[in-house]
């Protein structure tokens, strides 16, 4: 081979060498100006706004400095990378600063409609980044929220690929401290001010496609409303991942979708929904909830502390949707309660879920106009339409304990239409009591359409645990005490029964309901219990088998 040639391949070489690893390019608020290129460290660009502007393709990485802070928006519009290519931001220690390579770069959006924009871009990865936007300097009237976090695609165009990896989104706010919301404004549906929001992902043309997103390992703290809410349109949303993060404190919802489609949330904790610690924030808000949305399993998360004067469960499923999934999740002291389903829905289900001290809220003090319960299943599909379902619900092996301070409540629309109750444990230490729904208009009973029930083989501490005047009764119960290691305990594995004889195979195998060709999202029986230990066959009670 001559030299020419080697050199020539030699060259070739590094070029695609250089293609396939990207251009790393730096920004710093204090060392950069924005007459650099931003290709190196002693070229870093200063603003988020010029580090907008450069050149970003597949491969290519955008370089913040550790720990220190940027002032504004990072507006990514139309960046693409590659599925194996993708673009990345994230932080890193600085060259020869010295700057702490533990705490990620900041953006402060105070004033800001959004800390990071992400619109019409594709495989963009943000990793091990902070974002704080807590009111304004000078307000702006056209802008209608404030958001950590903004993705969103236009008409006609696509936003895929996106993953955002260990960001830290707090003390997200449109108004400035010292602000008070109007009381009534936590009795609308979901308010009618501008508000603070951790992530958001909004399509809003029902040509606007959002796929393929993974919202992992961050931590979203005290926000004016909502922490991760999805909507879109017509359900232009679809294949999205909520894993391992942390959502505590937020004036509206842990984690709302509205409109989307194939949605896997899994290993999460929501903690203190509807939080009113801040006369800013809403005030009223279920862990997690969905509406008009289809195909969403719900496993392995924990629902702690919601609070507010509606709603405001563990997590629930609003009307219009199907195939929602809630399994393996533990639920405790969630002022609305632990089961809620209201109408049009079809195919939903709570297996194999602990309650603890669900549905605490009694109507009428401090606010509350709504009722919390234990069980909930309502009619309710939207002001001007009649009451509809749920239709086939699948409630079986949850383990629901109240103390006896709660009253426990009950409420089932009379239009309910196939329900199965099985292999429940209803551990009910006070008193029970059948209640009115209560969702903007009460259930009022009336003719009876209840139809396709399988109700069977739940045990109950003692029989007033199931109200009497509720519409559907138990036709094979089970009373006694299950004796669980420690009452009212926030570790799963106290709700263990250790009366083996009274509740070990005492479960039945869980048909479909009557005129169901569909069943359950991974079939109705399933072979793990809470715990991942084997079910029985025929199962135990409750979501934890005993050995």
């Amino acid at each position: 081979m001559s030299l020419t040639r080697f050199l020539l391949q030699l060259v070739y070489l590094s070029l695609t060498l250089s293609s396939a690893m990207g251009t790393d390019y730096y920004v710093h608020p204090l060392q950069g100006s924005d007459d650099h290129t931003g290709r190196s460290p002693s070229q870093a660009v200063r603003t988020l706004e010029r580090a907008a502007q450069l050149p970003l393709g597949p491969g290519d990485r955008l370089l913040l400095a550790a720990g220190a802070q940027y002032p504004g928006t990072l507006k990514l519009i139309n960046v693409r990378g590659l599925p194996d290519r993708p673009v990345t931001i994230t932080s890193v220690a600085w060259p020869g600063s010295g700057s702490d390579s533990d705490q990620p770069a900041r953006i402060d959006a105070k004033g800001f409609k959004h800390g990071l924009l992400l619109q019409d871009c594709q495989y963009i990865h943000i990793d091990f980044l902070a974002i704080r936007a807590n009111g304004y300097r000078v307000k702006d009237d056209e802008s209608t929220m404030r958001c950590g976090i903004l993705v969103t695609a236009t008409a006609g165009k696509r936003t895929e690929g996106i993953v955002l990896d260990k960001v830290d989104i707090r003390d997200i706010f449109y108004e400035n401290p010292g602000y008070s919301r109007p009381a009534g404004e936590v009795r609308t549906p979901n308010g009618t001010q501008s508000y603070g929001w951790g992530i958001r992902i909004i399509s809003q043309a029902e040509s606007a496609r959002i796929e393929n997103i993974r919202i992992r390992n961050c931590r979203i703290e005290n926000i004016e409303h909502t922490g991760i809410k999805l909507t879109g349109t017509q359900q232009n949303i679809n294949r999205v991942w909520l894993q391992d993060n942390l959502v505590t404190r937020t004036g509206g919802p842990g984690i709302q979708m509205s409109n989307v489609r194939f949605v896997h949330v899994c290993n999460n904790e929501v903690t203190y929904s509807g939080s009113s610690e801040d006369p800013r924030k809403w005030g009223r808000g279920s862990g997690l909830w969905t509406w008009s949305s289809s195909h969403i399993l719900i496993e392995k998360n924990r629902f702690m502390y919601a609070s507010g004067p509606g709603d405001s469960a563990g997590a629930h499923i609003d009307f219009n949707c199907d195939n929602v999934v809630l399994q393996y999740n533990f639920s405790a002291y969630n002022a609305g309660g632990f089961c809620e389903i209201l109408g049009n829905t079809y195919n939903c289900s709570y297996r194999y879920n602990i309650s603890v001290n669900d549905g605490h809220r009694v109507k009428g003090e401090n606010g509350a106009f709504q009722e919390g319960k234990t069980f909930w299943l309502s009619g309710y599909q939207g002001n001007n339409k009649d009451r509809k379902g749920p239709i086939n619900t699948y409630f079986y092996n949850n383990t629901i304990f109240v103390d006896e301070t709660i009253t426990a409540k009950f409420a089932i629309d009379e239009r309910s239409d196939g329900v199965l109750i099985a292999n429940n444990i209803f551990y009910i230490a006070g008193n029970s009591l059948t209640v009115l729904g209560d969702q903007n208009k009460p259930d009022q009973g009336g003719e009876k359409r209840l139809n396709r029930i399988i109700f069977t083989n739940n045990l109950y501490l003692k029989p007033q645990n199931w109200p009497g005047d509720l519409p559907i009764q138990d036709s094979a119960p089970f009373f006694g005490d299950p004796e669980f290691v420690r009452k009212g305990s926030l570790v799963p594995s106290d709700y263990l029964p250790r009366n083996t004889k009274l509740v070990k195979g005492k479960g039945v195998r869980v048909p479909y309901l009557q005129g169901d060709a569909f069943g359950l999202m991974q079939g109705l029986y399933l072979p793990e219990d809470f715990a991942g230990r084997e079910t029985g066959n025929p199962p135990g009670l409750g979501a934890l088998e005993t050995n």
